[in-house]
């Protein structure tokens, strides 16, 4: 878990700024017209241009007026990239922390308010996600969808609220598919074989087929099976050997129909399913496994001592995420100045999240004087969240060649989120009823079943609208300015309702509202086409909500009154500025932005203790700066060259009062957790012909993740002591467990190899994270980490090979 020499951040910056200003000194010489130059793995040479739909209307990448990354289908494949937590590892500012297959958390620039768990279903997102127009993201479950046959995946950084709206404030992610082709048939398809370090096999097989089907109709379908390989290794009854497998099945079928001149329908459904068998949990503390207990003491245990990539487990655990979607984009060419866009979308999901709680229950019947039999009793704590969400978007965009474009629409939104939690204990009711008295139970049920001492039922409503607009003025040939605004209103009704012994019983409806303005303003100076420079003002927004009642039965009297004043949460806003250029010349690709983002009502969330509970709440004011930077190069034929990273400063300027402040980590200072201050990656790879038809090809890559913490309240008091207070097994419940709450910094180095021919066949070897780092990506406490100390942990070293073949056009 150490980490090796990396650059110094300090000298990246410096080289990185001395670069910025030479080619701000230089530019119209650097953008003078280029030699043609193959595309790279990740960004492409003079002779090709990827066009980006990043302002909602078609430009190529170098003009898009802000910071942004296009990752093309090419460059997917070439990484092996199959999942956008292996994209972000070459995207400059984006940071995925993984929480197991479908539960990923997104932030950009640092922007990030601590690690949302699968309890917390009222936090909205701080990055929006879309599949090409519609919006996917839902805070922690934003769907993990398949990279295979898209055509590129681009990311916003920095507010995107004008156009894309709230869940935007750090920036946005869009998976943008190749859409039916009415001139060609063709297809491919893709097989894949792995095997983890110290785990088990895994592997994929993907295909595409487009076809036309008449006169002005194309289809275009992608299916896909995924089988996930495990490497964590489970003691006890629940246990076994690489739990945490799974596999990812889907496809998505798309039509284009052209029914009347300048008319373009596309309909489209997709439908996956996620499943894991348990999580990516690697323990150094359990109630039941600990070195502490002891076999000679009456009702004694043997001590245990958990080994890297291990966990104990009462009962298997399970995720699973079923996701449909079902939405139409209609295109109206109005002239051939103005197009109609109109897009709408449904989205049913079903998620559950199955854990382990033994170790939770078991921690509370310590405390209530409950005999051992009682804490032994295997407790499954099941979290459902059932998703119905219908959004409208329709917009106008204009391109009339002059020198005034805009782009105005309204969008609707209405979700229907029902999250429920039950814990199942087979036998405990007998138990409390014998502690408390008979009838117990019962009374406290609430009219939930039985033998389930938590339980909680909260439907959600939220209706959001917006009218947007952007417009962009060209001030002269080189000079153009944008100026646009985003005006919402949001309202949100939500009822809860719990019951069992560690509940309140409550039974309440709240309800809160928003509204207003977002604006962005950007000026770009384009002295040469290859060249350009923006400047951008804009900000973000993220609505607030309400928290959910601690669980007071389990709090203790500090925490209680600790935490308990911490109701509802308001919206969170911030001020983005940013200067960035982008630059291209005789394979020489470069671009980078320097940034300072103002924010104002950081939603932090905050472990609640003892209370097996979490909070939001605002912290008055917080900011991120820093500088990020992508540069890639063709030197030579057939030689590739890229190198992207970041470095970012993200701090709170808000210190709560008293004990607050220790209890909380929010001091003026403190760093926003979950993110990196120095991320970097840097690849090559050289192709070359080994037959008339056929070239083969060499690469690798090298990422760094620096040092982060999980919540902000982990740089307080660390390294750690975690005591139990919990006599079990032997244990006194004194001794310590001692943590640091650090995540080390870690890097990834990985290689690959292939050959592609002409006929459209194509293979390839890979190994990722070649030296097995062990890379820890969170920390995981239960009931305040007096049940359970653990990390989630990177996937192992992993050998591959894959084959592809295209057919058709």
């Amino acid at each position: 878990m150490t980490c090796t020499n990396s650059p110094s951040p300090a000298r990246i910056l410096i080289l990185s700024a001395a670069s910025l200003l030479a080619l701000a000194a230089s530019g119209p010489a650097l953008a003078q017209p280029a030699q043609p130059a193959p595309a790279t793995a990740a960004n492409v040479g003079d002779d090709q241009v990827i066009i980006v739909t990043a302002t909602k209307r078609e430009t190529s990448l170098i003009d898009v007026p802000f910071s942004i990354n296009a990752q093309t289908e090419a460059a997917i494949q070439r990484s092996g990239a199959n999942t956008i937590e292996d994209l972000s590892r070459n995207v400059a500012g984006l940071t995925i922390q993984n929480l197991g297959p479908g539960q990923s958390q997104v932030s950009v620039r640092g922007v990030s308010a601590g690690q949302i768990v699968r309890d917390q279903p009222g936090v909205k997102e701080q990055v929006g996600v879309y599949l090409d127009e519609s919006v996917i993201s839902l805070s922690l479950f934003t769907p993990d969808i398949d990279l295979y046959d898209l055509n590129r995946v681009e990311t916003l950084r920095g507010p995107q609220g004008t156009l894309f709206g709230s869940g935007s404030v750090g920036g946005t992610i869009r998976y943008i598919t190749n859409q039916p082709d009415m001139n060609h048939f063709e297809g491919s398809a893709e097989a894949n074989l792995n095997v983890l370090e110290g785990g088990s096999v895994g592997g994929h097989l993907k295909a595409m087929v487009n076809a036309p089907l008449t006169t002005g109709v194309a289809m275009r379908a992608v299916g896909y099976y995924t089988r996930y390989g495990g490497f964590i290794d489970a003691l006890g009854p629940g246990g076994g050997n690489n739990v945490n497998d799974g596999y990812r099945v889907g496809g998505r079928v798309a039509l284009t129909l052209e029914p009347a001149p300048g008319v373009r329908l596309t309909p489209r459904v997709l439908y996956q399913e996620i499943r894991a068998n348990g999580f990516n949990r690697e323990e150094i503390f359990n109630l039941f496994a600990n070195p502490f207990t002891n076999a000679a003491a009456p009702n004694g245990r043997a001590p245990i001592t958990l080994r890297e990539r291990q966990q104990y487990l009462l009962l298997p655990e399970r995720f699973s995420d079923k996701t449909f979607l079902a939405d139409l984009t209609a295109q109206f060419e109005l002239s051939p100045m103005a197009t109609i866009t109109s897009i709408s979308t449904y989205i049913n999901r079903s998620i559950l999240v199955s854990r382990d709680a033994s170790a939770l229950t078991g921690s509370v019947s310590v405390d209530l004087g409950y005999p051992n039999a009682a804490v032994l009793l295997p407790s499954n704590l099941r979290d459902t969240t059932d998703l119905e969400t219908y959004a409208q978007e329709l917009r106008l965009a204009t391109n009339t060649g002059g020198p005034a474009n805009f782009v105005a629409g309204v969008f609707y939104s209405s979700t229907n989120r029902f999250y429920r939690q039950r814990l199942p204990t087979p036998g405990y009711d007998a138990f409390t009823d014998a502690r408390f008295g008979a009838g117990t139970s019962a009374a406290v049920a609430n009219g939930f079943p039985a033998n389930s001492p938590y339980n909680s039922d909260l439907p959600y409503t939220i209706t959001q609208k917006a009218i947007f607009g952007e417009a962009t003025f060209d001030i002269s040939s080189q000079l153009h300015a944008t100026a646009g605004g985003r005006y919402y209103d949001f309202s949100e009704r939500r009822r809860f309702k719990s019951g069992g012994l560690f509940s309140n019983d409550d039974n309440r409806t709240d309800r809160t509202s928003s509204n207003g303005f977002s604006p962005r303003f950007i000026l770009s100076y384009e002295p040469d086409p290859n060249f350009r420079i923006n400047a951008q003002a804009s900000q973000g927004f993220r609505l607030g909500g309400v928290n959910d009642p601690l669980n007071l039965p389990l709090c203790t009297a500090s925490d209680r009154a600790l935490f308990g004043g911490f109701q509802s949460y308001g919206d969170e806003k911030l001020w983005n500025y940013e200067l960035g250029v982008r630059a291209r010349r005789h394979g020489l690709n470069f671009s980078a932005a320097g940034f300072y983002t103002d924010i104002s009502n950081l939603q932090v969330t905050l472990d609640a203790g003892s209370c097996s509970s979490r909070i939001v709440f605002n912290v008055p004011k917080a900011h991120t700066m820093g500088l990020e930077w992508e540069l890639s190069a063709t030197p030579v034929q057939g030689l590739d060259l890229s190198i992207s990273g970041s470095l970012v400063k993200a701090e709170f300027d808000s210190t709560l009062p008293g004990v607050l402040a220790t209890t909380t980590g929010i001091r003026n200072g403190n760093r926003l957790p979950t993110v990196p201050n120095f991320q970097l990656s840097a690849s090559a790879s050289y192709s070359f012909p080994v037959a008339t038809d056929a070239n083969a090809y060499v690469g690798a890559s090298f990422q760094h993740v620096g040092n982060r913490y999980t919540q902000p309240s982990d740089q307080e008091n660390n390294p750690r002591s975690f005591v139990s207070g919990l006599p079990f097994g032997g244990a006194t419940g004194t001794a310590a467990t001692i943590v640091d709450l650090k995540l080390p910094a870690y890097n990834y180095v990985n290689l690959s190899a292939g050959v592609d021919w002409d006929n459209g066949l194509g293979a390839m070897i890979y190994v990722t994270n070649l030296f097995d780092e062990n890379a820890l990506l969170s920390f995981d406490r239960e009931r305040g980490g007096r049940a359970r100390l653990g990390f989630n942990v990177g996937q192992p070293r992993t050998i591959g090979i894959t084959l592809r073949k295209r057919f058709g056009h």
